[in-house]
Formats: C-alpha cells, sequence, structure tokens
C-alpha cells in the first residue's frame, strides 16, 4: 500500500550576529516563528541553544498528501528563511518521510497510528 501523508521536518540553525543579548533574539527568533506558524502552518518548537544569545535551532513540521507536493511547499519555506534571515545566518536540514516509514512496515493500521499520536502505553 501507497502512503497517504507525508510529513517533513526541517531543522533550522540560525545566526543573530546583530543579537546583543537575550531579549534581542527572542525578538528575532519570534518573528520567525510566528511567520512559519501563520504563513505557513507549520509546529514550530526552539530546539537547540536556548542559553545562547546569537544562536537558536528551531524544529519546523509540516505535512502533506505526496512527497513532491511536500517537497516542494518545504522548498518555498526554505527560500523564505533565506531570504529574511539577516546576513545569511540561516542553515536548513530536511528530512521528509511517509506515514508508513515513521509508523513501521506495511500498512500502520488504527492501533499503529494511536501509538504515534498518543505514545506508547
Amino acid at each position: 500500500m501507497s502512503s497517504r501523508a507525508f510529513v517533513c521536518v526541517l531543522l533550522i540553525d540560525l545566526h543573530f550576529p546583530e543579537a546583543s543579548d537575550l531579549k534581542g533574539k527572542r525578538k528575532q527568533l519570534r518573528s520567525i516563528k510566528e511567520r512559519l506558524r501563520g504563513r505557513y502552518g507549520a509546529s514550530v518548537s526552539e530546539v537547540d541553544h536556548h542559553d545562547r544569545w546569537q544562536r537558536a535551532t528551531l524544529a519546523a513540521a509540516f505535512t502533506g498528501r505526496t512527497a513532491g507536493e511536500l517537497a516542494a511547499f518545504c522548498d518555498e519555506v526554505e527560500r523564505w528563511l533565506l531570504a529574511h534571515v539577516a546576513d545569511g545566518g540561516v542553515r536548513v536540514e530536511r528530512t521528509l518521510v511517509s506515514l508508513d516509514d515513521l509508523v513501521g512496515l506495511g500498512d500502520p493500521g488504527p492501533r499503529s497510528l494511536e501509538w504515534v499520536a498518543r505514545g506508547a502505553r
């Protein structure tokens, strides 16, 4: 059975050379996170460098019906990041997988989907 759902996770490393403190970094980071959520519908979390005032790493997740559509959409997100983060201070790593790949081999079935959504019991 072919997968009917795909997930793409972008790991976004950011550098803010003009930030002079954590408050300055947070202001810039908040703007990027709000844009990713509002314009692109991303689920976004800061996952590294919480205490560094010039660095941050975000994870942004997206879903789609086909791998091709989702890859094209994530291309657009990456172009936006490259155009809007000052001084080229962005690097993006992409992982795109099918729901079948996430759940395991073959048809995931309802029990497996519940396990992914809620965690192992």
